[in-house]
């Protein structure tokens, strides 16, 4: 009869780690779901803004999203989704570039996961077409807050800053470092 206990025990015991196991594994999935559904979202991001896809592109964010940018100027502006995102897309300097030919290019970004948030941090580059060739015209670098909606993960802001050796875009490549 003592036999029987620890078997039973021992039984109860071992279900209760395949069942942690399956958890942590679905913990894990999940996890990595989530990363590919980030890294689709945002390689969506230039195929729509390159086609002239305004408010495709600006729905990418959730409501009153932001993308903060720095501009030729060197000063940061920040436009609002999805009106000022998709108005952006449809300015004659944006649309001059889609009619001549661009491509904005989005590298594969640094990826942390919080639950129902998510950082990511990465480069993107714009390269234009002159003539016959093809130009590196601008690299930046990006910092995406982003949030796990009804709709899937949407960014609710983006950071992006020239390359420049500022002091701002530094301290942007930086982000990196709160999840090596």
């Amino acid at each position: 009869m003592a036999n029987r206990g620890r078997t039973w025990r021992a039984r109860r015991r071992a279900r209760g780690d395949v069942e942690q196991k399956l958890e942590e594994l679905a913990a894990r999935l999940r996890a990595a779901e989530d990363q590919l559904d980030i890294l689709r979202l945002l390689n969506r991001y230039g195929p729509l803004v390159d086609s002239g896809s305004a408010a495709e592109a600006a729905d990418l964010w959730v409501a009153g999203g932001g993308y903060d940018f720095t501009g030729v100027t060197g000063d940061g502006t920040r436009v609002e989704a999805p009106r000022g995102l998709a108005a952006l897309y449809q300015t004659d300097v944006h649309t001059d570039l889609v009619a001549t030919g661009v491509a904005h290019l989005t590298a594969r970004p640094h990826i942390t996961l919080h639950g129902e948030t998510a950082d990511a941090v990465g480069y993107s580059l714009v390269i234009r077409r002159e003539d016959d060739h093809w130009y590196l015209w601008r690299a930046a670098i990006n910092h995406w807050a982003l949030a796990r909606t009804a709709d899937g993960w949407r960014i609710t802001e983006r950071y992006n800053r020239v390359l420049d050796g500022s002091l701002e875009s530094r301290a942007t490549m930086r982000r990196i470092l709160a999840d090596p």
